[in-house]
């Protein structure tokens, strides 16, 4: 497989990604996608789902779970309702999440991935030790459909996700690494980041994004690729760095104007295939 085969992060019904006939005019050989909306999780569906991957030639290389009622309109509502950390959804959602890995085995996907949420800082926090049992049970579930699960960064700094990776203990959890959400959160500089965590790092997003004023109180500003404080070919540098050969997944959060996300990510494509080049 070629080195750094370009990606865009894709949705079906549900999320934030761009249809899957966008990325097949925007010429991508591979994909990252939003899990489907319960209902329309069946059989029937993968199967002209996979049909359309065959006739486009793009391959699916993870599916992400996200959940109803998640927001991410500042930095406190994040916290209260993304992920499997909020208590009083966590059992609907830790299920609807072995489901989305179930889903995936059927269209043949070996990684599953999601926002945990925000991991108490204190790990002697009660919650903390409900956060690792809860991620070790979707694990294990990942485990016995062979799939690994991949946390996505930006709401813990390099250093606490390698300390929760460690207590997780598990040797099917990995990192999906989203350099412009350690700038939105404000957790971190996330070439040194990248640097640290590099070994658990087995997918990416290729997103750009812009310091807050008061980074951690406030969110920072997504922006174009190579329009913001990354440095995206710091970023691809420190990429071959650590290793990293699969795809840049481009992700753009822009789903109500879809003309504009398109003509984002078609100048982020020829951005990355520059860098590429230039890299090699």
């Amino acid at each position: 497989m070629e080195k750094w085969p370009i990606g865009v992060f894709a949705s079906v019904d549900a999320g934030l990604g761009v249809k899957l006939e966008v990325a097949r005019e925007l010429g991508v050989p591979t994909i990252q996608l939003h899990a489907p909306a319960r209902q329309t999780r069946t059989q029937e569906n993968a199967d002209q789902f996979l049909e359309k991957l065959a006739e486009y030639n793009i391959r699916l290389t993870a599916v992400f779970g996200g959940f109803k009622g998640e927001s991410y309109a500042d930095i406190p509502t994040v916290s209260r309702t993304v992920g499997l950390v909020p208590p009083e959804t966590r059992a609907a959602r830790t299920q609807e999440m072995k489901e989305i890995a179930d889903f995936a085995r059927v269209l043949g996907c070996d990684i599953v991935a999601l926002h945990l949420g925000f991991v108490p800082h204190d790990t002697g926090d009660p919650l903390y030790g409900e956060v690792l049992e809860v991620t070790r049970d979707v694990c294990d579930h990942c485990q016995a459909n062979k799939q690994n699960l991949h946390l996505e960064t930006g709401q813990e700094s390099a250093d606490g996700l390698l300390q929760f990776i460690g207590d997780v203990d598990r040797g099917n959890l990995f990192i999906n690494f989203d350099p412009a959400n350690m700038i939105l959160y404000g957790t971190g500089e996330p070439i040194e980041a990248l640097r640290k965590v590099g070994k658990y790092v087995r997918s990416i997003h290729c997103k750009d994004g812009k310091w807050a004023a008061n980074p951690g109180k406030e969110w920072g500003q997504e922006v174009p690729l190579g329009e913001g404080d990354v440095g995206m070919e710091n970023y691809l540098r420190a990429l071959d760095e650590i290793g990293y050969a699969g795809p840049l997944t481009i992700e753009r959060e822009i789903p109500q104007e879809p003309d504009r996300q398109k003509a984002e990510i078609g100048h982020a494509i020829r951005l990355l295939n520059e860098l590429k080049q230039k890299i090699g």
